[in-house]
């Protein structure tokens, strides 16, 4: 594509839009044109972001007419009723809720206890995973950026599935930073409650895993049964997802299946030791490391929730739809948060 592209971030106060904007400041291919924020509409962009050199005062709704992408970083059930008029503007739209993730509307009353305000729509998506969707994404107008918990489960056991070296269930215990709840105080991400503590919560069934089941059934093991558990940890940012599943093969037979499977791919790598949330932390980096106990497959997984997890990834899949290196504007770590 020719020129720069003329972009809007809707929802740019939240933890996901400040990440996004600050990635988007330095693209060299990417013109901001407008940062919306119903709460901050009329203010100056220096009160939100003081250390980018960005001239211009939030407005508190996307104006579509000749842009060329809307980021979407509104809440769920938001997005959705306003991007059928984005994209009939003419704008392709990268949605980071979970607005367009799921295939079948039916799963959104389950997991969002609403009707999808815009069912049309979902044949439309793509989900916004490079590793397994980028020829997908390259014409796509609508991305559904999936979710953090999400992207590093499904990254952690597509080898497996893909390969057919899973021989049971699956169980992923993952853990997360106290960003991946957002920006909004309440009283289960208060300082008192979170500081030198660790807890489950989502036992009963957490909206990210229809998205691992989607996504990790389609390739090539119907009716995979996940149990997931989510886990708030005392930090600030970044999640490891630790997978178990009996294996069917040798460990070097998996180990092999997931080099293959992820050979190329700019941002997921597998390493030799078990990754901590720090080594990913502030990058778009997904780290894998591929072990077992006796029979049981052990994976592990680490990303950082805000990049990988979230407008890391919305940058990628930008970069693909748009004709750019998929590492532009992600190579060096963001430094904000």
């Amino acid at each position: 594509m020719s020129g720069k592209v003329k972009a809007v971030v809707a929802g740019a106060n939240g933890y996901a839009g400040m990440t996004l904007v600050n990635l988007l400041a330095r693209h060299p291919n990417v013109e901001l044109l407008q940062l919306t924020s119903r709460s901050f509409a009329g203010r100056p962009y220096e009160s939100v972001f003081p250390l980018l050199e960005l001239k211009g005062k939030f407005l508190p709704d996307p104006d579509p007419a000749g842009i060329d992408v809307v980021f979407s970083c509104l809440p769920h059930n938001v997005g959705a009723a306003k991007a059928g008029a984005w994209l009939a503007a003419g704008a392709r739209v990268i949605d980071m809720s979970a607005d367009f993730r799921l295939k079948d509307p039916s799963q959104y009353p389950k997991w969002y206890r609403q009707e999808h305000p815009a069912p049309a729509l979902l044949a439309r998506s793509v989900f916004g995973l490079p590793e397994l969707h980028e020829h997908e994404l390259q014409k796509a107008e609508l991305i559904a950026v999936p979710g953090c918990f999400s992207t590093s489960a499904i990254l952690a056991l597509a080898p497996a599935v893909a390969s057919g070296l899973v021989g049971s269930d699956i169980i992923v215990d993952a853990k997360s930073g106290v960003s991946g709840a957002g920006r909004s105080p309440s009283m289960g991400v208060h300082f008192s409650e979170v500081n030198e503590s660790l807890g489950a919560y989502a036992i009963e069934g957490h909206r990210h895993t229809p998205e691992m089941t989607q996504e990790l059934s389609a390739l090539g093991r119907n009716g995979i049964q996940i149990t997931f558990v989510p886990h708030l940890a005392p930090m600030t940012r970044g999640i490891l997802a630790t997978c178990y599943f009996d294996l069917k093969g040798s460990l070097a037979q998996l180990q092999d299946a997931y080099r293959e499977f992820y050979a190329g791919q700019p941002f997921t790598r597998v390493i030799p030791q078990s990754p901590s949330t720090k080594l990913a932390s502030h990058s778009n980096l997904c780290l894998v490391n591929v072990s077992a106990q006796n029979d049981k497959a052990v994976v592990t997984a680490a990303l950082d929730n805000l990049v990988k997890g979230a407008s890391g990834q919305g940058v990628e899949c930008f970069n693909i739809a748009f004709g750019f290196d998929r590492k532009t504007a992600l190579e060096a770590p963001i430094q904000w948060p």
